[in-house]
């Protein structure tokens, strides 16, 4: 019998989490896992309870949310031997993606009976986890609006980013990449641990989890009226053969910028400052897999 405790964010995403524990008496083998619910109740709370389940022992915590839940429930559990479970209800639901659980919180719980895991890499910017996907530039800018909007969902993040996009003004990034120093010009600049840039969208198709590295996608602007015909490819993995990216795999990064403090960590917004470090932990987190 293993002991697992389910965290649930009861304001993720798009309302998935509703009905949650119905739905996991349902379809969870209560046979082979022992299980307790507890809800968030403010930001960094997820965290808290992921740290106390290691100290008690427990064998797996399962994040109910999406990727802001899943990115502070690994902060809890990140070089311990608990395994972290994922039940994606939010909106973007990056990782989850990558690693191929199900949107559909019934079939994701079934998933856990079978408690098949896996070693993944996660990596730091500034000491700050991710698990998914970093970066500055654009995207941190459209991280920073969408959550200041306090409106979740594709339609969302879609409506500022757009609006943003014809005004916004690529920036200089200077970097070390792994000893080896670049300077670019860049819309934005992505740490991409996963091949998800969230939504069901990928500018890196080839990243992985469990390779021992982060992919640097330095991304330049493209021209206004080629978006209609461009984006598009972010939708079915084809965005990487374009001429508007380039791909670096890296383990660790230096990067400095010429103004600019914004930079996101799993699409939630934080100041960075002008310089910023990438770090790699490879294999430090465990996690439950199809």
């Amino acid at each position: 019998m293993k002991k697992i405790l389910f965290i649930v964010n009861p304001v993720s995403g798009v309302g998935k989490q509703k009905g949650i524990e119905k739905l996991i008496s349902k379809h969870l083998d209560a046979s082979v896992l022992e299980y307790s619910i507890v809800y968030t109740t403010q930001a960094g709370h997820a965290r808290d309870i992921s740290r106390e389940a290691v100290s008690r022992g427990l064998d797996a915590v399962i994040a109910v949310g999406g990727d802001g839940t899943v990115n502070e429930t690994a902060q809890g559990l990140v070089g311990s031997d608990t395994v972290m479970g994922i039940i994606p209800t939010g909106s973007g639901n990056g990782l989850s993606r990558h690693l191929r659980i199900p949107m559909n919180p019934a079939k994701a719980i079934r998933i856990l009976n079978n408690f098949k895991t896996a070693k993944i890499d996660t990596a730091t910017l500034n000491n700050n986890l991710f698990v998914n996907v970093a970066g500055v530039g654009f995207d941190a800018k459209v991280a920073k609006e969408f959550a200041k909007s306090g409106k979740r969902g594709f339609g969302t993040y879609f409506n500022i980013a757009t609006s943003a996009y014809a005004s916004y003004k690529p920036r200089t990034y200077k970097m070390v990449i792994d000893g080896q120093e670049i300077i670019r010009k860049a819309l934005l600049v992505s740490f991409a641990n996963s091949s998800q840039f969230g939504n069901n969208t990928s500018i890196d198709p080839g990243a992985k989890v469990d390779d021992g590295y982060i992919d640097v996608c330095i991304v330049r602007k493209v021209p206004f009226w080629k978006t209609f015909f461009l984006a598009p490819l972010l939708f079915i993995r084809r965005f990487d053969q374009t001429n508007y990216i380039e791909i670096i795999r890296a383990k660790e990064v230096e990067l400095v910028r010429e103004k600019g403090k914004s930079a996101h960590v799993d699409g939630d917004p934080i100041k960075a400052g002008k310089n910023v470090h990438l770090k790699i932990q490879p294999l430090s987190l465990n996690v439950i897999i199809p």
